[in-house]
C-alpha cells in the first residue's frame, strides 16, 4: 500500500504560475481522479480549477468555456469529448446525507471530479484523491500550493 506523499510548497503568487501548474497537473490526471481543493476564500481554488478544465479542453481540441465557481449551483459539469468533469463547491453542504443526495458518489470512476471545500468528502475515504492545499503567507502577499497524492508520478512532477 502506498502512503500519501507530498510535493514541496509551490509558489503560485503570480497567476501565470497558477496556470502553469494547473496545465501540468491536467496532463497527469485521469478518469476516476478526484481533486480536493482546500484553502481560504480567495486563495485561488476556482482559478486553478478553471486552468485545469481549460487545459483539458485545449488538449482535446474542444472549445474553451468559461469556468465559474459553482457556489450557488453546487456543481457545474463540463463535457469534453468522452471526458466528463464535475466541479463541486461544497461550502454549504453540512453532512454526508446531503452529499449522497447530490449523487456525489455516482460514476466517480467515469469522470474527473474537482471539489472545493471538500471537508465532508474526506470523511468518505475515497480512493484516487489528490489533495491540493492553497495557502497565503502570513502577510497575504504570496500564495502557495502543496499537493498530496498517492500517485508518485504526480508528486515527482512537482518536486
Amino acid at each position: 500500500m502506498l502512503i500519501a506523499t507530498r510535493s514541496g510548497k509551490i509558489n503560485i503568487t503570480k497567476e501565470k504560475d497558477t496556470k502553469l501548474i494547473a496545465e501540468r497537473l491536467s496532463k497527469l490526471i485521469n478518469l476516476g481522479d478526484i481533486l480536493l481543493l482546500t484553502g481560504n476564500l480567495g486563495v485561488g481554488k476556482t482559478t486553478f480549477t478553471k486552468y485545469v478544465i481549460n487545459s483539458l479542453q485545449r488538449i482535446n481540441r474542444h472549445a474553451i468555456s468559461e469556468v465559474t465557481s459553482p457556489t450557488f449551483n453546487i456543481t457545474n459539469e463540463y463535457q469534453i469529448k468522452k471526458i466528463l468533469i464535475k466541479h463541486y463547491d461544497l461550502y454549504r453542504i453540512k453532512n454526508k446525507s446531503e452529499l449522497i443526495n447530490l449523487g456525489f458518489q455516482e460514476n466517480l470512476k467515469k469522470q474527473i471530479t474537482l471539489v472545493e471545500w471538500p471537508e465532508i468528502v474526506k470523511k468518505l475515504k475515497i480512493k484516487n484523491s489528490i489533495t491540493l492545499i492553497f495557502k497565503y503567507n502570513n502577510s497575504y502577499t504570496e500564495r502557495y500550493l502543496t499537493i498530496i497524492s498517492k500517485n508518485k508520478k504526480i508528486i515527482n512532477e512537482f518536486k
